[in-house]
């Protein structure tokens, strides 16, 4: 009765360690990779009295899948120098979007 006791557990260890591997790899990876960008022509910039800058297209996560968002014109004032796009931060609760921002 031992034995087979015995036996049942390290089937049931092994089965584990088993699941567990699995898990592992899912949650290292909990979403799809950003896929690359788009290739957009840049269009010449309107008329306007302000500066512009041109903030590239880039990929958006909606919730269920990214989405691209197309390059604009935006003004300068009040953006930093470069623009990062989009990419997720594993933090303490788990994995969060960064959306695509510009960074002082």
């Amino acid at each position: 009765m031992t034995r087979s006791l015995f036996v049942a557990a390290m089937f049931g260890v092994a089965l584990l360690a088993g699941c567990s591997g699995q898990s592992n790899t899912a949650s290292a990876l909990p979403f799809p990779p950003v896929p690359p960008p788009m290739q957009e022509a840049i269009p010449k910039p309107p008329v306007t009295g302000e500066q512009l800058l041109w903030q590239p297209g880039h990929w958006n996560w909606n919730g269920n899948g990214y989405v691209w968002q197309p390059g604009e014109y935006v003004p300068a004032a009040g953006h930093g120098n470069l623009f990062q796009t989009g990419y997720w931060e594993q933090t303490a609760t788990g994995w969060r979007w960064v959306p695509a921002h510009w960074t002082s």
